[in-house]
């Protein structure tokens, strides 16, 4: 009895990991983006701190990719080029500065929410692009579209719709909770930073899409791919930046809260969290990441409220729990979806990934007919697909 006691207490603590991993890495995120907002609020471009931050991304993930993954390197073709240069234009240039700048204008725990929307986004883009068939005679279809729609409605809410301001029990004791606000969030400000957010999210959904063929090349060297991915990103936010940029003194940085938001969000965000969420989603498979997103959002306005003293608008409120809602419906219809299909998470193979995944990858994998006979290699390729690697912001 007594040798199992401590078994069994091990074998608790060894399930628990996953659970702390993923509460401490929305915590990482978290974190991100308050020191970004707070560093845009000081003043910093986001089109320099895109460039920041994937120059340290790819000083910290580099060396990795080369101890590790030095062997049978795969042959860069023209077609590999192409996919990797645009990857990294969706990502790092497109996707994050127009997060950013949404992120400038509106709230970080409205950033956070809109950034629910990935996995319906997802899910539609894959539907138009053929790579996910609706049945809608099957519940979990039917969860997809209801939740897809309930997320697309909450999105929707929270940009058409502010409401009142909600007095809160601790914002009544933080000073000047008014006045930091002010500026950044007239109707005009929060309109506009929405749209942005919609584009950059939209972004991100394209890259999910269009790295399952980047994967297939790369599935071996992910470690690789993501040095390659966040390096030819650093140049090309450095050339937007030019062109957006015409004061060299934006490019200054000290040891101040703008280097800190640039090492921060590419070393925490954009390596370390490959890392962790890579095993976490190799033992306990992509759904189970996915459903810690919303757990960010919370810690988000938590944190707002108290180092930003942000203000929760009624329509924010009622836009994010439907957004929440919509996203629980997607991950539990593909959760029946991989459950059906056999897909075991022990099967999937360990993916590179970043920022605000958010988790948010359970929304996007090939269909397969059940009366056809399944390959082993379309198998694999579902499984892919299922955790192509997420260049998140957050």
């Amino acid at each position: 009895m007594g040798a199992e006691k401590p078994r069994s207490c091990a074998t608790y603590f060894e399930n628990s990991k996953p659970y702390f991993a993923m509460i401490l890495l929305q915590f990482g995120y978290a974190g991100m983006n308050i020191i970004t907002k707070l560093s845009l609020n000081g003043g910093m471009s986001h089109y320099v701190l895109v460039v920041y931050r994937h120059a340290f991304a790819t000083i910290a993930i580099a060396p990795f990719a080369i101890i590790f993954e030095w062997k049978d390197q795969p042959k860069i073709t023209f077609s590999v080029f192409m996919q990797i240069l645009l990857l990294a234009l969706l990502g790092p240039v497109i996707d994050q500065n127009f997060y950013y700048a949404g992120l400038k204008l509106t709230s970080p725990t409205f950033s956070c929410a809109m950034s629910n929307m990935l996995p319906a986004m997802t899910f539609v883009m894959a539907v138009l692009c053929r790579m996910e068939i609706v049945n809608l005679k099957k519940l979990r279809c039917q969860a997809k579209v209801i939740g897809t729609i309930l997320t697309v409605a909450g999105a929707m809410l929270m940009t058409l719709y502010k409401g009142p301001v909600l007095e809160l029990m601790w914002t009544k004791y933080i000073p000047h909770s008014n006045a930091n606000i002010t500026s950044s969030s007239s109707k005009d400000n929060w309109f506009l930073g929405s749209i942005l957010l919609i584009i950059a999210t939209l972004a991100w959904s394209s890259l999910f899409v269009l790295q399952a063929k980047a994967i297939e090349t790369y599935k071996n060297h992910q470690l690789t791919l993501t040095s390659l991915i966040c390096f030819f990103g650093t140049i090309l936010a450095f050339a937007t930046t030019l062109i957006m940029e015409n004061k060299d003194s934006v490019w200054t940085i000290g040891w101040d809260m703008n280097l800190l938001a640039a090492a921060y969000a590419g070393i925490v965000t954009s390596s370390i969290s490959y890392y962790i969420q890579g095993l976490v989603i190799k033992k306990k498979g992509p759904v189970f990441a996915t459903s810690f997103s919303p757990l960010m959002m919370i810690i988000v306005a938590i944190m707002g409220f108290f180092i930003l003293a942000e203000q929760l608008f009624l329509g924010s409120v009622i836009g994010s729990i439907l957004v929440v809602i919509g996203l629980y419906s997607v991950l539990w219809g593909k959760h029946k979806e991989q459950v059906e299909c056999k897909v075991s998470p022990d099967d999937i193979p360990l993916p590179i990934k970043s920022a605000r995944i958010n988790g948010n990858m359970g929304a996007f994998s090939a269909s397969f007919d059940k009366h056809s006979e399944v390959k082993l290699d379309q198998k694999e390729e579902s499984n892919i697909s299922l955790v192509i690697i997420n260049y998140n912001r957050s």
